[in-house]
């Protein structure tokens, strides 16, 4: 695989970036099908260059792009949805069978809120 960007070390317009993001991508197949990457913690020369591109790639992101950070839902909040759809309960009635407002309850599970140990008490004896 012949390497691409050895002359550059940052990227500072989106030709470019879109650039080193399919050759990242052709990277990671060629290194993937080849067993370079099958060792965890490998040291060779695909790892590296993939390395040096996605680090490249990464600092014009946090630059120039106006990403969001990915949300993702905490264990217990997705064995919480879990038993409401299971009990064929809606945010208000759950949040009856806790005896919360249905506010609090909302930001629980939107991540806004952390769940305290007496509602975690509640949600145990409770089985929701």
């Amino acid at each position: 695989m012949e390497k691409q960007f050895e002359n550059i070390t940052e990227i500072t317009d989106r030709k470019a970036y879109d650039e080193a993001v399919k050759y990242l991508n052709e990277v990671v197949d060629y290194a993937t099908e080849n067993g370079y990457f099958a060792e965890q913690g490998a040291d060779n020369e695909y790892t590296t260059e993939f390395g040096r591109i996605a680090g490249m790639c990464a600092d014009y992101e946090s630059l120039y792009m106006d990403l969001r950070p990915l949300k993702f839902k905490t264990p217990l909040i997705v064995s919480i949805e879990k038993e409401m759809r299971k009990k064929h309960l809606n945010q208000r009635q759950t949040a009856e069978i806790l005896e919360i407002k249905e506010n609090t309850f909302s930001q629980i599970m939107s991540g806004k809120r952390n769940v305290s140990m007496k509602l975690a008490k509640k949600l145990y004896h409770t089985g929701v």
